[in-house]
């Protein structure tokens, strides 16, 4: 996994971090069980803080994705675990929003909506 930071972004770095992360986690490219990086390797390696490493790290901790275990570092939970389920399900309510959003500004009907819907579902799950 590379993490690529932005200075000019207006995202705060910790927030990159975590972004980035959570997504290579989601991409299935991060698996569960993995190691992350140590907090001072990362910070080295990207330059920036440890406490901006460890405010990314605490927050994925918060959030489900990551657990960090005393003395040992942090691991990738299972993308089943409760904690992951709710933040993906909050991210997928989300998305489906804007979709919502989008297809009203398109007219289309909540039959062709549903209709594109089934259509995305099953070329994701081929």
């Amino acid at each position: 996994m590379r993490l690529i930071i932005s200075s000019v972004s207006g995202e705060p770095i910790y927030e990159q971090i975590k972004t980035q992360i959570r997504d290579a986690v989601l991409s299935g490219e991060l698996k569960a069980g993995e190691a992350l990086p140590s907090l001072r390797k990362l910070a080295k390696e990207l330059r920036v803080s440890v406490l901006t490493v460890t405010r990314a790290y605490n927050e994925l901790a918060d959030e489900g994705v990551v657990r960090n275990v005393q003395g040992k570092g942090c691991f990738v939970m299972d993308r089943g675990n409760e904690a992951m389920r709710r933040t993906l399900a909050g991210q997928a309510e989300q998305s489906l929003d804007e979709a919502c959003a989008a297809a009203r500004a398109a007219g289309m009907t909540p039959k062709e909506l549903h209709g594109l819907l089934d259509e995305v579902w099953a070329r994701r799950s081929s």
